[in-house]
């Protein structure tokens, strides 16, 4: 970045919210790029609770957090999702409760300069999110209440962050 734009650049917005009232995705992602000509690219992912997990029926998904510590990790992933990727904007809404099928859970949007950036850092939040941010999931099924187990997949997916890329490798 030129020195000129460099002085231009503006700081990058953070929103860490948890909350049970629900959130307007689309409103959230115009809100990180309001009045930001340097942003080029909004990536946005929502979570929506299904009425189906894993061949069983889900009548509801009841989120449980810890206050206080939740925001803290979220707000250590959010930091280095920036020290990974330029971002000029992060936004994270993940709600808990009692949500019941068709309702939102969980929002992430990124910002940045170029689609890349925003593309990987919304899927590195979101392979955190899924994996270690201390939340706790209790399906009420039809046969009743039964915790949720951490998936594999989830976990292989946010392995690869681990990992050096390719990218990394050949520099």
């Amino acid at each position: 970045m030129s020195p000129r734009h460099e002085s231009l650049r503006k700081a990058a917005t953070v929103t860490i919210r948890l909350q049970r009232e629900d959130f307007d995705a689309g409103a959230e992602a115009a809100q990180i790029a309001r009045n930001r000509t340097d942003v080029g690219a909004v990536v946005t992912f929502a979570g929506i609770c299904r009425d189906h997990e894993a061949g069983h029926g889900v009548a509801a998904l009841t989120l449980e957090h810890y206050p206080g510590m939740a925001e803290e990790e979220i707000a250590r992933h959010v930091a280095e999702a920036q020290a990974r990727w330029p971002l000029l904007g992060v936004t994270v809404i993940h709600r808990y409760g009692r949500l019941v099928p068709g309702d939102n859970i969980v929002l992430v949007v990124t910002a940045a300069a170029h689609r890349e950036a925003a593309f990987a850092a919304a899927a590195f939040l979101m392979d955190y999110l899924k994996t270690r941010a201390p939340f706790w999931k209790q399906e009420q099924r039809p046969d009743g209440a039964a915790w949720v187990d951490a998936k594999e997949a989830d976990d292989a997916a946010a392995e690869r962050w681990d990992r050096p890329s390719e990218r990394d490798a050949a520099e």
